[in-house]
């Protein structure tokens, strides 16, 4: 989903001065280019003032409305990422507000372009034209609350990540700062931002690689998914590319247990096994493990399913991986 693509929204004033602006320079090469009567003169000029500026608010307001897609188009992922992290209501309410000033724009321009030519008189075109302008500019001053909520709209949408539908995605879960970055990188060659404190991740990182000829999208998910009603924009992201995209979550604990204890992982585990996902447990941190602490490898492996137990090796999670590739349709 191109949302980074969307162009800015300006202020009602920004596209004002700029409809009007290229309005006067059409306007007066009309007025050169007309041979004739001082009035056939003038109304060419405004004739063609007006048409300028219905172009260029029309052209503008159709930029912004076709910017932003329609839910209906969207996947479920950024249709519930739309919901969670913007006022859907008012979005729909702006972007109604944007049809419908185009539309008077369309409308004005239409009468008075009508008036205009019908007239004889040079008071006529001079009590239309300032009719017009005041029209037009009241027209968009009206909406002026629901640009500014778009562009704000649009500064949220375009941070939205780049996931792709129909491809196999693996979501790498787990707490902050226990290696799901780092494995990212390792399993795809993509360099996101990685540092040794919490919360590095500011964003969903993506990355691609091939297995068993299959292209394989890989999601790093930042953030404790553990408090529902408290998450953040980016833990809500994180939460959605799971419960949406994920054909495969690989779930990285930890199992020093230096920056989360196994009970909190455990119970973190448990909320992402109600995404009735499949599953794989890749343990990081083993070397920083003591001989002594041969029961909590153990503990940790008993988080793993019945039919595999945690994984160390990152060959042997390429592996899994790609096994589990061939069996996606």
């Amino acid at each position: 989903m191109a949302f980074q693509d969307i162009p800015k929204i300006e202020t009602y004033q920004w596209y004002l001065d700029l409809a009007f602006s290229r309005a006067k320079k059409q306007s007066s090469m009309l007025k050169t280019q007309t041979k004739g009567p001082r009035l056939e003169k003038v109304k060419a000029g405004e004739l063609a003032r007006i048409r300028e500026i219905k172009r260029v608010l029309v052209k503008h307001l159709n930029i912004i409305l076709k910017g932003f897609p329609s839910l209906d188009s969207l996947t479920e992922f950024y249709n519930e990422l739309v919901r969670a992290t913007l006022d859907y209501p008012e979005l729909k309410k702006s972007l109604g507000a944007m049809k419908w000033a185009r539309d008077m724009v369309e409308k004005l321009s239409s009468q008075y372009l009508t008036k205009l030519k019908r007239t004889q008189h040079l008071r006529k075109i001079s009590e239309y034209s300032s009719e017009y302008y005041g029209r037009i500019s009241s027209v968009m001053k009206q909406v002026r609350r629901q640009l500014e909520y778009l562009e704000d709209a649009r500064r949220v949408v375009r941070n939205y990540p780049s996931i792709k539908s129909g491809i196999f995605t693996v979501c790498i879960a787990g707490f902050p700062n226990v290696g799901k970055t780092t494995l990212l990188s390792k399993l795809t060659g993509s360099t996101p931002e990685i540092a040794d404190y919490a919360f590095t991740t500011k964003k969903l990182n993506v990355g691609y690689a091939f297995f068993s000829r299959h292209k394989v999208q890989f999601i790093d998910t930042p953030g404790t998914l553990n408090r529902i009603d408290a998450m953040n924009p980016i833990e809500k992201q994180a939460y959605l590319a799971i419960k949406y995209c994920a054909d495969l979550v690989v779930f990285v604990i930890d199992v020093s247990g230096r920056t989360y204890s196994l009970k909190e992982q455990k119970k973190l585990k448990s909320m992402i096994d109600r995404f009735h996902k499949p599953m794989i447990i890749f343990l990081s941190k083993t070397d920083l493990l003591e001989p002594s602490d041969s029961e909590r490898l153990s503990e940790v492996e008993r988080l793993s399913d019945s039919k595999m137990k945690g994984i160390k090796d990152l060959a042997k999670l390429k592996e899994e991986i790609k096994r589990r590739t061939r069996d996606y349709k």
